[in-house]
């Protein structure tokens, strides 16, 4: 199993296929599956494909979305291997079966795929594709200036997080595990003076999918607020995995992309932390762009001399309410899973945020 594409559903797909390809050097892919009803965009950055979809009519699936939810993701599409037997698997565990397999030509792939009901507004879509992952056989690789680019920023989607209301996380885990096979791997208590959240990691059998899943572990949480905002569960945010995320981010920067701040006190602090596996150089240099930083403690094996390293960094949330936003990450000496560190930073950062919206006390 593997992450094919994500989809938003949004106000003005053309808009937003004009934001990726100028904020994050997506380029736009010439796509066929537009409708008299709604209107789909497709950008891509190497692995990763987005569709955005805008309504053209009232009558548009987009449009019935939008006046339950704010714009977001609506559908996490999955490529699997025998999308006959995944259907078969969700509908023996109860899982609502949204659109029968269906089969049809795309240039020169064949797709045979499904979609089920998960949380809230969002659904996936089951794809078994007979020779590529994204489509590309009608790709036209632009930027924002019509121009023809190879820029792949990005490698992959590393990991996609979910947002349910309180009391559901075991609700959740236990449907990804039946549903979709996945398995549970990292879990988190995160608490501070102000509010509190649990997280549970789930991992595609395969181990080339995670979905963290949080719930609210107080009233006032930033997932609560999340929860409000969107009028019920959702994605929270979806990271993107780089293989340089300093270059990567001052580009970003460069093109006015709003991204949530670390106090410098923070790079102090992480001085002051035995085993920091960084020069004093790159550490200014991460400084410089906020990213956070952390490394998982380890015993040291034969030919391993640093340990394994996360990079990460977030953005504001891209629409215009408190909802969805992107992570960022770059994965050193075969990092795996989350740090605690980052993921209690990156909580501390969004409810400095939440404070300055009124919203946390």
């Amino acid at each position: 199993m593997k992450i094919d594409h994500v989809h938003f559903y949004v106000d003005d797909a053309k808009v937003w296929r004009d934001w990726f390809v100028h904020h994050l050097g997506f380029y736009a892919v010439a796509d066929r599956s537009s409708s008299f009803r709604t209107c789909t965009e497709v950008v891509k950055s190497g692995a990763v494909c987005f569709f955005l979809s805008s309504p053209l009519l009232p009558t548009s699936p987009v449009a019935e979305f939008l006046r339950q939810y704010p714009p977001g993701v609506a559908d996490v599409a999955f490529a699997v291997e025998d999308v006959e037997s995944a259907i078969a698997l969700a509908q023996k565990h109860g899982a609502t079966i949204l659109q029968p397999i269906q089969e049809r030509q795309l240039g020169t792939e064949f797709l045979k795929c499904g979609k089920i009901a998960a949380w809230g507004g969002l659904t996936h879509t089951l794809i078994e594709r007979s020779l590529v992952i994204c489509p590309s056989s009608f790709v036209t690789n632009t930027n924002d200036k019509g121009h023809k680019t190879n820029d792949n920023t990005f490698t992959a989607i590393d990991h996609v997080v979910l947002n349910v209301a309180v009391g559901e996380l075991d609700r959740a885990v236990a449907w990804y595990e039946n549903i979709l096979d996945f398995q549970p791997q990292q879990a988190f208590k995160i608490k501070t003076n102000r509010s509190a959240l649990h997280s549970q990691v789930m991992v595609s059998r395969n181990g080339s999918v995670q979905l963290p899943i949080n719930e609210p572990a107080s009233s006032n949480s930033q997932i609560q607020e999340f929860l409000d905002v969107n009028r019920g569960p959702g994605i929270q945010h979806i990271a993107l995995r780089t293989t340089n995320l300093v270059s990567a981010i001052a580009k970003f920067r460069a093109s006015n992309l709003s991204l949530l701040s670390v106090p410098q006190t923070y790079y102090t602090q992480l001085k002051q932390r035995p085993g920091l596996p960084l020069s004093l150089l790159e550490l200014e240099a991460i400084a410089q762009q906020e990213i956070l930083v952390d490394w998982q403690e380890y015993t040291p094996l034969e030919g391993r001399n640093t340990p394994p390293l996360l990079l990460q960094i977030f953005t504001q949330p891209i629409f215009e309410q408190p909802t969805f936003f992107f992570e960022f990450i770059e994965r050193r000496f075969q990092a795996q899973g989350f740090g605690e560190g980052n993921f209690r930073a990156l909580f501390e950062a969004i409810e400095s945020e939440q404070i300055k919206r009124g919203t946390l006390q």
